[in-house]
Formats: C-alpha cells, sequence, structure tokens
C-alpha cells in the first residue's frame, strides 16, 4: 500500500509520465532523424518555459510552502542560452519564438503561481524529469550532435546540485513533509497530470512542423 505523497503522486501519475517520455517528436530526436535546427526548436520552447517556471520560483523564494520548493541550483536559463548560442550563433534570440503550445504552458505556470501545489506540480513534473530521463536524454544527444558541455547540451547537465540520487531522495522527503488532505492532494494530482499534458502538446507540435517542413 502506498503510503507517502511522492509515492502516491508517482504511481498516480506513471501513465501520463510514460506517454511524455514516448511522444513521437523525442522518438525521432533520440534516433538521430532530426537536424540541428529542428533540436534547437525543442530547446527553444524549453527556454520559454523555463523563463516562466524560474521567474515564478525567485517570486516564492520566501514562501512557507513553495519555497522549500525553490532550488537557484536547478535554473535552467542561462544553460538554455548557452545551448541556444552553441545551436543558433550569436542572434539566437532573434531566432527563436514560442509556439502555440509553449504560450499555453506558460499561461498555466503563471496561472497556478500563487497556488503552492500548483508551482510545485509544474516544478515537479519538469525537474523530476530532467533529473531522471533527461540524463539519458543529455548522453543520447552528445553521441548524435556531438555537443559537450559549454553550449548545446547544458540543459540536462546539474554540476551545481551535486549527486542526483541524494537530491531526488531530498526532493522526494520535501513532497512527504507537506501537510496535505486528501483533496488536496488529488488537486495537486490533476495539476500534474494536466502539467505533463501540456509539455506533451509542446513537443506534439513540435513535430507537426517539422514534418510539415519536410
Amino acid at each position: 500500500m502506498l503510503t507517502s505523497f511522492s509515492e502516491i503522486l508517482k504511481s498516480a501519475t506513471w501513465s501520463d509520465h510514460e506517454a511524455a517520455e514516448g511522444e513521437s517528436y523525442l522518438t525521432e530526436l533520440m534516433g538521430g532523424r532530426l537536424t540541428t535546427t529542428e533540436y534547437g526548436e525543442m530547446v527553444a520552447q524549453h527556454y520559454f518555459a523555463y523563463v516562466a517556471l524560474d521567474g515564478v520560483s525567485r517570486t516564492l523564494a520566501g514562501h512557507p510552502v513553495a519555497g522549500r520548493f525553490v532550488f537557484p541550483e536547478l535554473y535552467r536559463e542561462r544553460a538554455l542560452e548557452r545551448d541556444l548560442a552553441a545551436i543558433y550563433g550569436p542572434d539566437w534570440r532573434d531566432r527563436i519564438a514560442p509556439s502555440k503550445a509553449t504560450r499555453t504552458l506558460v499561461a498555466r505556470i503563471h496561472q497556478v503561481a500563487d497556488w503552492p501545489g500548483g508551482y510545485i506540480a509544474h516544478h515537479y513534473t519538469r525537474y523530476m524529469g530532467d533529473l531522471s530521463g533527461g540524463q539519458f536524454i543529455r548522453m543520447e544527444l552528445q553521441k548524435i550532435y556531438g555537443y559537450q558541455k559549454g553550449g548545446g547540451v547544458d540543459f540536462y547537465v546539474f554540476d551545481e546540485v551535486g549527486s542526483l540520487p541524494r537530491f531526488k531522495n531530498e526532493y522526494r522527503a520535501r513532497l512527504d513533509a507537506l501537510s496535505l488532505d486528501e483533496r488536496e492532494q488529488q488537486r495537486i494530482i490533476r495539476e500534474v497530470k494536466l502539467a505533463y499534458q501540456l509539455n506533451t502538446e509542446v513537443l506534439t507540435e513540435l513535430l507537426h512542423v517539422v514534418k510539415t517542413a519536410a
């Protein structure tokens, strides 16, 4: 029987997690079938999403509940800027724009910013994925595109965190320490499911763009 909230959350959203990981854009990317620019489109959409998520994190740093899930060592904006510069060159800002799906995701991140559970749901969805499956993605991208630390795949490099297993265990412990009744637990679970859906829609839209351009 699952007793801790982190276990309940993982179990309740596992199918959503698997659906996101199995999205066709990622299949094409990991199969080495996308150009550098097509890979860059995903990096660009991540950039807009993390500018929003990390921006909300900064505003919540002093919050008694949400502040427990604010980790400056996780912020991705600077890493993504290095990646975009490596992929597109110094004029990268002029070459990227948020997609419709990304704008929807960003809007939702801002919409729930005044609800600690909503912030935690989107933070958990993105960062726990980046710290887990994202590490395998990084290794594959290094093989496919030849990028190393310093630009290209820095989004997936979390040197400032230290031990990833230790950090993830601490993250789960903080989830378990939340004082949540059943109603709030279910509300957070629904938001995590929505976060997975919105992030998956970003990738689905990217694949559509790729296939349309082909």
